[in-house]
């Protein structure tokens, strides 16, 4: 288990090593930091006299391993736009990215293995049939559309829920959240609705296709041969296997919420992560955008890292194959 753990946080290192490069490169060869940050005004000797402080005369080894250094202090330099530490700029925006993701998954995960197992033990029934043709909703339309239509429907047409921003938050010292009040949860309904229903979607088909299939093994077939009844074997048996698979795919899902919460937080101008992202990439805000990328690898290297440990710690095969290596 030692072993196994080691070996996947050396790769989790290797590709932040990887990603750390690309967004070198980019912080590197990308814009010009000296022009944008003294204008075009600054004298010939001032412009050197910057390069030198910000060690862009250094060779460029040198400058990698200075970034790598202070990258994993969490000094990612000053943005280009505003004139501020970086890691303050997103930090100070990652409680609603983290609040909206964290909400929008746990909902996805909660629904989407409920109507999974519902519609495998009731695969005949007419709501199954209902929920089933009602999902491509969810896979079909683009999440931008999701969000536009549930806009119009609650915010505009019915007036319901607000259609933009976070509401009213709670500072905590280290943490700001909508969900202690009112306005913050009900500006955080429509959001969490739009980035995680594509996720449920794919997670009740999921579970849906791995519990039918579980439902027709053998063992199955003898556990009610036995006698159990059918609350033991479906959730007991059937539902405990059929988990395995599913916690990979809902692990990496949530990487990609954390990840793809540009969209959202654009059409409910969410002020998030993503909407600090977007606004870089439209001023080159060359700091801001390595940053993000290397926030964006860290979370999904580390939720790989967690789901590839629950994995092994779920699935006895896993160690009865590493046992048997062993020896």
């Amino acid at each position: 288990m030692i072993a196994y753990i080691l070996r996947r946080i050396a790769q989790a290192i290797l590709v932040m090593l990887v990603v750390a490069l690309v967004s070198f490169s980019l912080f590197r060869y990308v814009g010009d930091p000296v022009a944008t940050m003294m204008g075009q005004e600054a004298s010939i000797a001032d412009r050197e006299a910057l390069r030198d402080r910000l060690g862009l005369n250094d060779p460029v080894v040198i400058q990698f391993a200075s970034y790598i250094g202070r990258a994993a202090t969490g000094d990612f330099g000053i943005s280009y736009r505003l004139q501020q530490p970086v890691s303050e700029l997103i930090l100070s925006r990652l409680p609603a990215t983290l609040e909206l993701a964290l909400i929008s998954g746990f909902l996805a995960f909660v629904v989407g293995v409920s109507l999974g197992v519902y519609t495998a033990l009731n695969r005949h029934g007419w709501l199954s049939n209902t929920v089933m043709t009602t999902s491509l909703i969810g896979v079909s339309l683009p999440t931008f559309l999701i969000g536009i239509l549930l806009i119009w429907v609650f915010a505009v047409e019915l007036q319901w829920l607000p259609s933009f921003g976070r509401g009213e938050t709670v500072d905590l010292g280290w943490w700001t959240t909508g969900l202690l009040t009112s306005s913050g949860r009900a500006s955080l309904v429509l959001p969490a609705i739009t980035l995680g229903l594509y996720q449920m979607t794919l997670i009740m088909r999921l579970v849906r296709a791995e519990m039918l299939e579980v439902l027709r093994t053998d063992y199955i077939k003898f556990a009610r041969a036995r006698g159990l009844s059918n609350r033991a074997v479906n959730f007991g048996h059937a539902l405990k296997n059929t988990m395995v698979p599913v916690i990979t795919i809902t692990g990496l899902q949530l990487g990609s919420i954390i990840a793809f919460a540009i969209i959202t937080e654009t059409v409910f101008q969410w002020p998030g992560v993503g909407a600090l992202f977007i606004n870089s990439v439209q001023f080159v805000d060359v700091p801001v955008m390595a940053a993000y990328l290397m926030l964006i690898a860290l979370v999904f290297v580390v939720i790989n890292l967690v789901v590839d440990l629950l994995y092994y710690a779920v699935d006895p095969r896993l160690r009865a194959d590493r046992a048997s290596v062993g020896h």
